[in-house]
């Protein structure tokens, strides 16, 4: 699960990381106070305006803008609540911005980069820092790799206050600034940890005009696995910034994700998911979404599954491959035939059935009178839903 910039800094605000902080708004009227509260907790007539979207490039995309009076903060509130936002992360379809963040401008002296996240190589959290801060990461990685310094955690030990210092070292910190980035990092550390994070990142990371480290941004992402465990947390969702289909499908706990090809794909188990994609590419084919039923589907999990894959109008045929292993393929094609007779499906659906059962539900698919394409094999089904799709 992803959050916004100003839910993420006020987490870092709790484990005692300083922050620009500011004061979010979903509705011009509300631009005035917001100018206002800003001035008198930051004595500052200078602000920075800032679109609240799960996307980075907002920068370059016009949803960050410096303001150095009142009317340009406000003329910039006016301008950027409300707008579509096209960042390279968003896509061309954009994203609608429905809230902004005002927050004092800030003398910047120096921008860092400082990132956690799980290294599934090495099967170790890493910490990353760089000195080039202020860009997007991956294009340092690709034309300057030797400026991202790494320190892998030993699981059980957390990170050591060597790691930490050698951290602060790397950027080139001294002194008073090197002694605050590693009591920072270790809590940075610490927040990841407690709270399951999947990516903590802050970029930048700065050294303000009068020597002190600061969370200029911030982006953290959840182990979606473990929000039971964080209350506090899940209720930061925000389903606005999510793909509808993804939402509606979490609903029905199914695993699903949308992508940009024409073959919707309804499968069990993430392997098989997998594999059906990667066939389907093989054979001339492009997947329109990753589906994974689980183990234990049946009638209405098949029949709102269907729902999610034809809400995307770039579906033009569905392949179902199952393999009946928890889940008995008798089970499946009784929802398959239901499903079909009750949506008014379309477009062509290719069925490929494997395992406990398979002779019965191929029978029950033969004998029903609703329209299914069957395949004997993996590649037979991936060969039939191309032409079809094509057809």
């Amino acid at each position: 699960m992803k959050i916004h910039e100003y839910q993420a800094k006020e987490l870092l605000k709790d484990y005692g990381i300083p922050i620009q902080d500011g004061v979010t708004i979903d509705d011009v009227a509300q631009a005035e106070e917001a100018i206002e509260q800003v001035h008198r907790a930051h004595d500052t007539e200078q602000y920075v305006i800032k679109a609240q979207i799960h996307a980075g490039g907002r920068g370059k995309g016009g949803g960050v803008k410096f303001c150095p009076d009142r009317a340009a903060a406000l003329e910039n509130i006016q301008n950027i609540l409300g707008m579509t936002l096209v960042t390279h992360q968003t896509g061309p379809e954009g994203r609608l911005v429905k809230k902004v963040m005002v927050g004092p401008a800030i003398d910047i002296k120096q921008e860092f980069y400082a990132a956690i996240t799980l290294d599934r190589t090495k099967g170790m959290d890493t910490f990353m820092v760089s000195s080039e801060g202020g860009v997007e990461i991956e294009e340092v990685a690709r034309t300057a790799p030797e400026k991202i310094v790494k320190e892998a955690i030993v699981p059980g030990f957390g990170l050591r206050s060597f790691q930490a210092r050698n951290l602060a070292l790397a950027l080139g910190l001294e002194g008073a600034a090197a002694k605050q980035a590693v009591g920072m990092f270790q809590k940075l550390y610490q927040l990841y940890r407690e709270l399951d994070c999947s990516i903590v990142e802050i970029n930048p990371l700065i050294v303000t005009g009068a020597g002190d480290l600061m969370a200029l941004d911030a982006k953290i992402n959840f182990d979606d696995n473990a929000l039971y465990l964080h209350k506090d947390i899940a209720a930061m969702r925000d389903l606005d910034e999510e793909d509808p289909a993804e939402v509606e499908a979490g609903k029905s706990n199914l695993n699903y994700i949308k992508l940009d090809g024409e073959i919707g794909c309804m499968v069990n188990g993430a392997g098989l998911a997998m594999s059906t994609m990667d066939i389907i590419k093989q054979v001339g084919g492009s997947p329109a979404n990753f589906l994974d039923v689980g183990g234990g589907a049946n009638v209405e999990t098949v029949k709102n599954g269907f729902r999610i894959i034809l809400s995307d109008p770039n579906v033009k045929a569905v392949l179902i491959n199952i393999f009946g292993g928890i889940v008995r393929c008798d089970r499946i094609a009784n929802g398959i035939i239901e499903a079909v007779k009750v949506l008014d499906l379309n477009v062509p659906v290719v069925v490929r059935l494997a395992g406990t059962n398979a002779d019965v539900a191929k029978e029950l698919l033969a004998n029903s009178d609703v329209e299914i394409i069957s395949a004997d094999s993996f590649e037979d089904a991936a060969n039939k839903v191309v032409q079809a799709a094509k057809e």
